[in-house]
């Protein structure tokens, strides 16, 4: 499949789009624009490997497409939860200021954010559901969840285990 040539150029960079940039021991120095410039770059290299992969009828596209951008949109409110969970944790964790009570908010809401994306992608199956034929979108499933591993993959690499 091509999406393994594609995942190991875009999955850092995915990480960044969808998740911003949460260093845990610098500060980001980039300016609010280039990060732009890369977030926009990266949706379009996003959606060619989707398009790519997926061969689509010319009217499978015209029922996918506004299914599938208004899913990424939706998907973007969970990657800011995730974000934010993230920089609350490195915040934490550089200062060493850590709690039981502060990893068991941090638990919680990990968790829901996990919930919230198993809903969001069961209900976008069931919408895909009524413009392709089951395979496909079990197919767009498995790009999604291919794409989303490496970029969760990319970010467990940078985040430090809890002390």
């Amino acid at each position: 499949m091509r999406l393994n040539l594609v995942k190991k150029t875009i999955g850092a960079a995915l990480a960044i789009m969808l998740f911003g940039s949460m260093p845990l021991y610098s500060a980001q120095d980039k300016p609010a624009d280039n990060m732009q410039i890369l977030r926009d770059k990266i949706k379009g290299d996003k959606k060619l490997v989707v398009a790519t992969n997926m061969e689509l009828t010319e009217s499978e596209a015209k029922g996918f497409w506004p299914i599938y951008d208004v899913y990424q949109k939706d998907l973007q409110k969970i990657n800011r939860r995730m974000a934010n969970l993230l920089d609350s944790y490195a915040a934490d964790f550089r200062t060493k200021s850590l709690t039981d009570d502060k990893a068991k908010k941090l638990i919680d809401e990990a968790l829901s954010i996990e919930q919230a994306e198993a809903d969001l992608k069961g209900t976008y199956a069931a919408k895909l559901g009524k413009v392709l034929p089951a395979k496909k979108v079990a197919r767009y499933l498995q790009i999604e969840n291919k794409i989303r591993a490496v970029i969760k993959y990319d970010i467990a690499q940078g985040v430090p285990l809890v002390q």
